[in-house]
């Protein structure tokens, strides 16, 4: 299990207990955090779970495959810290982990 913090673009915060297996996306839903749309539902067909992760997690996730990278050319400006939360496995490694909702998600 992972403690996430999920900061919707106008600054609340919601901290949640993720259970390892399940994605950052699922863990977003599950808890009816705001910001999070997942509008495929997690098949990594659309940008409606970007998100920008906290700075000082960038190089702690696992790489960014080529599919994701596509994915986020249709985000609600992306930047080098953007992610799609549909592609991030919950585990142990991610405890801790910080995500900001953008402003809209497209």
């Amino acid at each position: 299990m992972a403690k996430i913090t999920y900061i919707e673009f106008g600054g609340t915060e919601h901290v949640v207990d993720v259970p390892n297996g399940l994605t950052v996306m699922e863990g977003a839903r599950d808890n009816n955090i705001p910001g999070i749309e997942a509008d495929c539902g997690g098949a990594c067909a659309c940008s409606t779970c970007h998100v920008h992760v906290d700075a000082s997690w960038k190089d702690k996730l696992p790489a960014m495959d080529a599919m994701e990278e596509d994915m986020l050319e249709f985000a609600y400006e992306p930047d080098e810290f953007s992610r799609l939360t549909c592609q991030l496995k919950v585990t142990d490694e991610l405890d801790g982990l910080i995500v900001r909702m953008p402003e809209k998600q497209i």
